[in-house]
């Protein structure tokens, strides 16, 4: 009986092991992905759209918020801002994609990923020019199934990827950009 109750005991620790490891194995992934340029293993690791409707929400409400209190009292600025928040779906749709994101961790330019030009420092021979995708993070659990990796952009803003967990896999679910 004391076997089975050990054997148990076992498969939990294991389990919760797992399940600890999961985003950090997950980033992992992701950034060897990135360096590889292998969008289908990146897609792997990504919740497309979850991502996507996040960035349209960071979007909308940052670019349209001011447009959208004048809204209420002139119809052409209410016009503009229907035609705004038409724009940014269909940006964020054609920009987050495997390629986009891999361009976005990189610090590279989206057109300049698709067309397959390298980033900058990528033809160097020293590995430390070299692009790296989520350089240097900060981690930290927000919750038992929520995991956040934040990195600084050029101009030392926290980008916040936020990892969440369905059953035993962690999904890239959305950025938070700067403001």
């Amino acid at each position: 009986m004391k076997k089975w109750i050990w054997l148990l005991v076992l498969i939990a620790v294991a389990l919760a092991g797992y399940v600890a490891a999961g985003p950090y194995m997950t980033i992992n992934a992701i950034r060897n992905a990135v360096k590889a340029r292998d969008a289908t293993a990146l897609a792997a690791q990504v919740d497309f759209p979850s991502l996507r409707a996040g960035i349209k929400a960071q979007l909308d409400d940052g670019l349209l918020h001011g447009l959208r209190a004048r809204a209420y009292d002139d119809p052409i600025a209410s016009f503009g801002a229907g035609i705004a928040h038409t724009l940014i779906d269909g940006v964020v749709d054609n920009m987050v994609t495997p390629t986009g994101l891999g361009a976005l961790m990189e610090g590279q330019k989206v057109w300049d990923r698709a067309n397959g030009i390298a980033p900058v420092g990528a033809e160097s021979a020293d590995p430390a020019q070299a692009p790296q995708p989520l350089r240097d993070p900060s981690y930290r659990y927000e919750s038992l199934s929520r995991f956040t990796a934040t990195v600084r952009d050029r101009q030392n803003r926290p980008v916040v990827f936020v990892l969440t967990r369905n059953g035993l896999r962690w999904k890239l679910s959305d950025i938070r950009l700067p403001r």
